[in-house]
């Protein structure tokens, strides 16, 4: 039998029976069919060169393709464990999973599968890490993306950092190498909004970039579309930022200033002339710019508002239907 199903959980953070591997490599995945054999043939040239006991964590995240199945036929040969999540839970929730069922006694790479970060870059990334390093971050030099999102990005991350309470570097994503006290610090932390580059600024320790070019997906589309983006924006501004309810403040002041000002003139015109001047379209007006700042600021309270409601549930953050292991040894 090349994969054995070894268990059936709803936990997280399951743990084989196993010598540990020195490093993970961490892989979610969804419908990727197109990329995995391109992907086990890089990761498993890599274990051929690395002096080093690597094993890989795949984990499906609800795909409707073939993955699961072309994973399960590749990984015969190499020291793979397929994760099998019971539906699509998001990348930040599928990295989470694979990061909880790492075993590298030594740290865990987290790559995409559509193999845009190169996962030969781990041993480079090992060795600023014997520097003494907890966290090796790598930072997109360039991309290989359409005008519009490459701006968007630009822009974002840039504000991310004006904006955050945490220094969250500029231009890095989710690919990285991290050490096991930084694994264990992420898998212990229970928030059910992950935004990973976030979470990983934050446990601080020493971290250092490791520039790269980033290329272009090798097969398909990517699954990250503006919604999923957008979200993911949302995400690390919310988490890491106090931001909104401080601009909320800001508005609020603006507001009474121009009322004062406002009633101040009315006054004033009253007291000189002894009249009052009708203002009907400016009562208009200023009537909508107050509501709409109250509704705005109803928003944002809100957004605060549900995700302590999806805190408070304490509903896991994933559900494995399925556990896959090969046969190899680490």
């Amino acid at each position: 039998m090349v994969l054995a199903l070894y268990e059936r959980t709803w936990s997280t953070g399951a743990k084989g029976m196993r010598t540990y591997p020195e490093y993970s490599i961490v892989i979610p995945l969804y419908n990727e069919e197109e990329n995995v054999p391109e992907l086990v043939n890089r990761l498993s040239r890599l274990v051929d060169e690395a002096p080093y006991a690597i094993e890989f964590v795949f984990v499906d995240d609800g795909s409707s393709d073939r993955t699961v199945e072309e994973l399960k036929n590749l990984v015969a040969t190499t020291a793979g464990r397929i994760v099998v999540l019971s539906r699509n839970f998001g990348h930040q929730t599928a990295v989470t999973a694979g990061l909880e069922h790492a075993r590298g006694a030594a740290g865990a790479l987290i790559i995409d599968g559509d193999l845009q970060d190169p996962p030969e870059l781990l041993l480079p990334m090992i060795e600023r890490m014997k520097e003494g390093y907890d966290v090796i971050y790598a930072v997109r030099r360039n991309r290989k993306e359409s005008i519009g999102k490459r701006a968007l990005y630009f822009i974002y991350y840039r504000l991310l950092k004006t904006m955050s309470d945490t220094m969250i570097p500029v231009d890095a994503g989710d690919f990285a190498l991290l050490s096991r006290r930084v694994v264990d610090i992420l898998n212990a932390m229970p928030e059910e909004s992950r935004f990973l580059r976030g979470m990983r600024a934050w446990v601080g320790f020493r971290q250092v970039g490791y520039e790269y070019d980033r290329s272009e997906r090798a097969h398909g589309e990517s699954k990250y579309t503006f919604r999923r983006l957008f979200k993911l924006a949302y995400d690390g501004i919310f988490n890491f930022s106090t931001a909104p309810v401080r601009l909320i403040r800001i508005l609020g002041g603006v507001s009474m200033a121009g009322a004062g000002l406002y009633l101040f003139s009315v006054l004033l015109k009253k007291l000189i002339y002894g009249t009052v001047p009708e203002g009907f379209t400016a009562l208009f007006a200023a009537i909508v710019l107050f509501s709409g700042v109250i509704l705005f600021s109803l928003s944002v309270l809100g957004e605060y508002i549900i995700r302590i409601f999806f805190e408070v549930k304490g509903r896991p953050k994933y559900i494995v239907s399925e556990l896959y292991e090969s046969d190899q040894r680490s």
